[in-house]
């Protein structure tokens, strides 16, 4: 069975543009859920759409419903051993998954990971992601065995399904894709990628009732300037996310993880610096 049959007929790649012509990577997601209609506007607007329009993501969403059981297409059913809720069942995600083997099957869960740039950074480079939307109380931990290659979790707090967590995911790793966001640089200088949040942020006017920008992002020097923004994104951090900066030791004007060989600094992804 080919993974077309798995398709809504809301796929969003334009088959008339040849995939990525311009640029130098192109990702399909696949979002398996049981609302396709979730999805519907999101996917539609803004960096995604762009992205879409421009031929470099394929969105499919895949309802999970046209595998169910019955002639109810029943997916889901009572745990075993009792217990509030029910459990989303192994065969309609069994039958789903097998023909998106090829991907890399994602289940959005709370018990995995928390989301972090890392994670979007390694995805926006795989050809074919394939995002899992939990329900209920969960899916068959079999599902997760033999059928999943990740579990990710958007954060420590529990919402109704894994559909949010999915619109995020498909943002942020397409505003990673080269052409998406119209100056690139953006990219690479924003929270996380050096292991801190990023620094404030001002634009005009320079006064707005009394309330002013920084004198020194007035100066137009440079260096100085560089060295304010360092010491803001050291100081939001510490003040706003101190577990950020755990592992880390602050050395004369940059920041070393002291876990990574030889104590190298960090790469503007957030690795340790295999060229350092």
């Amino acid at each position: 069975m080919s993974d077309d049959s798995f398709r809504t007929t809301r796929s969003r790649y334009m088959s008339t543009c040849d995939p990525c012509p311009r640029y130098s990577r192109f990702v399909r997601i696949s979002i398996v859920t049981l609302f396709p209609a979730f999805f519907d506007s999101p996917l539609d607007v803004s960096i995604v759409g762009r992205a879409t329009a421009a031929g470099l993501i394929d969105i499919d969403v895949v309802d999970l419903r046209a595998h169910g059981l019955g002639k109810h297409r029943q997916v889901d059913d009572a745990p075993f051993g009792g217990g509030p809720g029910m459990v989303m069942m192994i065969e309609p995600l069994a039958a789903t998954l097998e023909p998106l083997a090829s991907s890399h099957r994602v289940l959005l869960s709370p018990s995995g990971p928390r989301l972090s740039q890392e994670h979007l950074d390694r995805w926006s480079g795989i050809a074919h992601l394939t995002l899992v939307c939990g329900r209920f109380e969960g899916v068959d931990e079999r599902v997760a065995e033999h059928f999943i290659d990740e579990q990710v979790s958007l954060g420590d707090f529990v919402i109704a399904g894994g559909e949010a967590a999915a619109v995020a995911i498909v943002e942020g790793v397409a505003r990673l894709l080269p052409g998406v966001v119209g100056n690139a640089d953006s990219t690479e200088h924003e929270s996380f990628r050096d292991g801190m949040l990023e620094e404030p942020q001002y634009t005009r006017p320079a006064d707005y009732g009394g309330w002013s920008v920084p004198e020194i992002l007035l100066s137009g020097d440079h260096g100085r300037i560089d060295e304010w923004r360092r010491q803001q994104r050291l100081e939001r951090t510490r003040q706003r996310r101190p577990d950020l900066l755990e592992g880390f030791v602050v050395t004369a004007g940059e920041e070393y993880d002291p876990a990574s060989p030889g104590g190298r600094p960090r790469t503007p992804e957030g690795t340790p610096d295999e060229h350092a």
